[in-house]
């Protein structure tokens, strides 16, 4: 009776043993599937922390495709598309004015550079890095403006000392920028209109000059006109002698008698200067 009972007692315990080999195997098996394979997707890049094999591996980027990693690392993967941040802000005018700025940056990180951007900054680095850089530099850059140049003439400048500014700060963090944009910048509605009403008088201003330049301008055509007639008839004046006057009194007399009415032409009168005279006539 003892021996039967430890017979059965011993195909007890191998059914455990078996059935916790099983548990464990499934376990393991579930592990190993979930854990090992790996998929990284287009647009994607991965970096693998070795838990046991020197920590994080900065110098092998994972492409896209399919990986097989041990259970007990881990993949990090970044999307490294081009991603689009916007930031709506107040900052200070170079007078001490409050501004409203909407700004927007395109970024993305540097391919081959995963590894350090994760030890640096992690997943997470558009809150840690890039949005904390665009309100430094907006602000930064926006404060050495008055709100007249940020209005009218200097909106450019300014987005591009934004833009060389965040290129310095985000490329040596291993962020890449594509594109820097100030969508809008927003006045108090006082000063705003005090600046289009100054505006608008600056080019009331500079119509009028235009207007006095064209004047100007003209009078000093009609005055060079004026000047060059003067000219010509002191020139021709100088120019006609008493012989000419004579002259050309005799042949404006003598084109007068070949006329149809009947004269007398006399040559040399009296008290004409030696011109011709015409008497009578029908």
């Amino acid at each position: 009776m003892s021996k039967g009972n430890n017979i059965k007692n011993m195909g007890q315990g191998k059914l455990i043993t078996t059935g916790i080999v099983v548990f464990v195997a499934l376990i393991a098996i579930l592990i190993f599937s979930n854990a090992t394979f790996l998929t990284i997707e287009a647009g994607e890049r991965g970096v693998l922390f070795k838990r046991f094999g020197g920590g994080l591996d900065k110098e092998n980027i994972y492409n896209p495709g399919f990986h097989v990693i041990a259970p007990w690392n881990i993949m990090y993967v970044y999307d490294i598309r081009e991603q689009q941040v916007d930031e709506d802000m107040s900052v200070l005018s170079s007078n001490g004015l409050n501004i409203k700025v909407d700004v927007t940056v395109r970024v993305n990180p540097n391919y081959a550079n995963i590894g350090d951007l994760h030890e640096k900054f992690g997943p997470q680095y558009i809150e840690r890095l890039v949005r904390p850089e665009i309100r430094s530099s907006v602000r930064e850059m926006i404060g050495q403006f008055t709100p007249e140049e940020l209005y009218s003439t200097k909106r450019n400048e300014v987005q591009a000392l934004i833009q060389t500014d965040l290129e310095k700060n985000l490329g040596s963090n291993f962020v890449d920028l594509k594109a820097t944009l100030i969508r809008d910048i927003a006045l108090p509605d006082k000063v705003r209109e005090a600046i289009e009403t100054k505006i608008e008088a600056e080019q009331s201003a500079l119509k009028y000059d235009y207007i006095l330049q064209q004047e100007r301008k003209e009078a000093e055509r009609k005055i060079i006109e004026a000047e060059a007639k003067a000219e010509s008839n002191r020139i021709l004046s100088a120019s006609l002698t008493d012989k000419i006057l004579q002259d050309k009194g005799i042949e404006a007399t003598l084109e007068l008698a070949k006329s149809g009415n009947a004269k007398i032409v006399i040559v040399g009168g009296e008290g004409s200067n030696g011109l011709p005279l015409i008497l009578g006539g029908n």
